[in-house]
């Protein structure tokens, strides 16, 4: 059973940094775009970042500048540098990534729990 497990959010100051990580495991055999994903209360989820397997990037335009997200095949990691953040940086940040299992050709969409991030002004 593959897993997206977020690690690094926290409590921070306003124009503070935090670094998003996260893991995947489970039997996976190539995983495709990775990306990061957050949701402020009463709100939808909306696309933060996200890095394709040949390492293009695409950012939300509220994010760009601010944000780098970086991927470590190897060790099936995905991170989220957040610089310079606001207090409407403040939400649930969730990792995504398309995922193959080996002996199934279709990659299937995961989502890890969640790490809530909280910017205070």
């Amino acid at each position: 059973q593959v897993q997206l497990v977020e690690s690094g959010g926290g409590l921070v100051q306003f124009g503070g940094s935090l670094n998003l990580s996260c893991v995947a495991s489970g039997m996976i055999s190539t995983i495709f775009t990775m990306g990061w994903y957050r949701q402020a209360p009463g709100k939808q989820r909306d696309l933060v970042a996200l890095i394709r397997r040949d390492g293009t990037r695409t950012y939300a335009d509220s994010e760009r500048g601010r944000f780098t997200i970086s991927r470590d095949d190897a060790r099936k990691r995905v991170h989220l540098q957040m610089d310079r953040l606001k207090s409407e940086d403040t939400a649930v940040y969730y990792c995504n990534a398309d995922i193959q299992i080996p002996g199934y050709r279709p990659p299937t969409n995961y989502w890890g729990q969640g790490t809530q991030v909280t910017v205070s002004s």
